[in-house]
């Protein structure tokens, strides 16, 4: 397959050039350094309060270790393509992993939460380079006919490595410290730096592109970008638009999306290409990435906040719990690589998104004392609804591309993935909250003193407290059953979510019913 010029001009395809185990383990070595990109995105969660007590941060100023890195990839992947299109792929992605692995060392070096902060910018930027590169990859280095093989492996490092993150993370913190989340990236990161370097020649770059790059455009990308990220990270944790900072950014991200747009489509060399957009399975495809972004990191972020706000679980405990996705979507890529020649890509994205609106309706039913036993199912269902999902959408996004947009398109089609996961998160907070003000208010009402539960209830708190030798057995059984209620609304509140999700996804699933099916809809056909 012969790559293109952006003016349609064809040029040698240098992996045409390489012998088939160098390609293969150019690849590997690619997929693995994509897995520590994505991986660092949540690796750290589950040990936010080790880092804060290490560098003596304030709560406020320790959520900007997971913020950071966000905005800063969300502001590196659409400039990937570009990057990409001027070094090629092989020296991009080269100097993307050598950068991540030097930011990695920098990040277990910190010393003050501001170093800390200023690092784990610069290790999103860097690594956010990494990601798209291998989509594109995929099809330069075996072809359309075998392209998908490889987007099967590209979708279970997608889905796996932001769920086995959280778990990970402080499973190595509680086994060493906080600071070996960043150096097991060191020595993968030296051997994906030099591997690449030395046999991923999959193309050439345009030398002269650099002197073209459209620096007002790279500038309003920015701000729209990293404003938008900013918006959505931090809107929840303050009131939204009662904010400052927010309404500030909110108008900075509106002003500059439309100069981007603008520029994005007058610019002689902008610094995205747009026309990807014309291809509809690919336009149908970015809109359900929106989709599977919600699925992907808004559930990979509620289930480990329920259980551990609710059922007080550790990060270890809590990915016991959660494990049975991660084996459900390793089987499940497997299943559809053995039958790929047979499965139509918009059947398995429309079912993929009905069992994930089976297991979120599921988990709707829950009540407190949900652990193991209870949330198997919908893990299993969760794990091979993603799987089908994220992997079918690769597929029918980008097969029907020609060479000379993938770049770009695998830019778009991971921005908009994780852009949907981080709208999605933001409105599950809020929706937590006005849901939990609600459901409080609600049965607040109920507890009455005059009722005779509630009188049952006091009376036995109350004598519990006179066999403890409390000071004030009364204080103590109202305060007890102040949060018994409060534990029932955040329950209740917790339910409304994933009812809502399980309703998003079931729309979802009509969306590619609706798309033109045809012979090259199978996830195995070669185009």
């Amino acid at each position: 397959m012969a790559t293109l010029a952006p003016e349609g001009a064809p040029q040698a395809n240098p992996a045409s050039e390489m012998e088939l185990w160098q390609r293969i383990l150019a690849f590997a070595l690619m997929a693995f350094g994509m897995f520590m990109a994505v991986l660092d995105i949540q690796i750290v969660a589950g040990s936010l309060a080790q880092i804060q007590a290490g560098l003596s941060a304030s709560a406020d100023e320790i959520v900007w270790v997971q913020t950071a890195y966000l905005i800063a990839e969300t502001v590196m992947i659409p400039l990937s393509s570009f990057l990409s299109r001027w070094l090629s792929i092989r020296w991009a992605f080269t100097m993307s992993c050598a950068a991540f692995t030097v930011t990695s060392m920098l990040c277990a070096s910190a010393t003050t939460i501001e170093e800390m902060i200023v690092y784990r910018a610069l290790q999103g930027f860097v690594g956010g380079a990494m990601i798209p590169s291998v989509y594109a990859t995929t099809f330069l280095a075996f072809g359309r006919d075998n392209a998908n093989k490889a987007m099967g492996i590209i979708a279970l490092i997608v889905t796996m490595a932001p769920t086995v993150g959280p778990t990970l993370g402080g499973w190595v913190t509680d086994t060493f410290s906080w600071h070996w989340l960043f150096l097991i990236n060191i020595v993968p990161g030296i051997i994906v730096t030099i591997g690449v370097a030395t046999f991923g020649k999959f193309d050439t770059g345009e030398k002269g592109l650099i002197r073209r790059i459209d620096l007002p455009g790279l500038v309003l990308m920015a701000l729209f970008l990293g404003g938008l990220s900013f918006v959505l990270e931090e809107g929840s944790r303050n009131d939204w638009f009662d904010d400052g900072a927010i309404r500030l950014w909110s108008l900075i991200a509106l002003i500059a999306a439309v100069g981007f747009f603008w520029r994005v489509t007058t610019a002689k060399e902008p610094i995205l290409r747009l026309d990807a957009f014309g291809n509809l399975n690919f336009a149908a495809g970015t809109f359900m990435s929106i989709v599977a972004g919600v699925a992907l990191f808004g559930l990979i972020y509620i289930y480990p906040v329920f259980l551990a706000r609710v059922g007080h679980l550790s990060s270890t405990q809590i990915g016991g719990i959660l494990a049975g996705t991660g084996a459900a979507m390793f089987f499940t890529g497997i299943a559809m690589n053995q039958f790929r020649n047979h499965l139509r890509a918009r059947h398995m994205i429309a079912a993929g998104f009905l069992l994930l609106a089976l297991s979120t309706w599921m988990t709707s039913q829950l009540d407190a004392e949900w652990r193991f036993n209870e949330m198997f199912w919908p893990q299993i269902l969760r794990g091979i609804g993603l799987m089908m999902v994220i992997a079918s959408i690769m597929a029918s996004s980008f097969t029907t591309l020609p060479p000379h947009q993938l770049k770009d398109a695998a830019s778009l089609l991971t921005l908009l993935r994780n852009l949907g996961g981080a709208t999605g998160i933001a409105l599950l907070n809020t929706l937590l909250l006005i849901r939990f003000n609600f459901h409080w208010s609600r049965l607040a009402e109920a507890i009455n003193p005059a009722r005779d539960e509630v009188l049952a209830r006091l009376d036995l708190l109350r004598g519990l407290g006179i066999e403890q030798g409390l000071a004030d057995p009364e204080a103590s059984a109202l305060r007890a059953i102040g949060a018994d209620v409060a534990e029932q609304a955040l329950v209740m509140s917790f339910a409304d979510c994933f009812y809502l999700l399980s309703l998003l996804f079931l729309l979802a699933a009509a969306i590619p019913l609706l798309l033109k099916g045809g012979t090259d809809d199978r996830l195995g056909a070669g185009h």
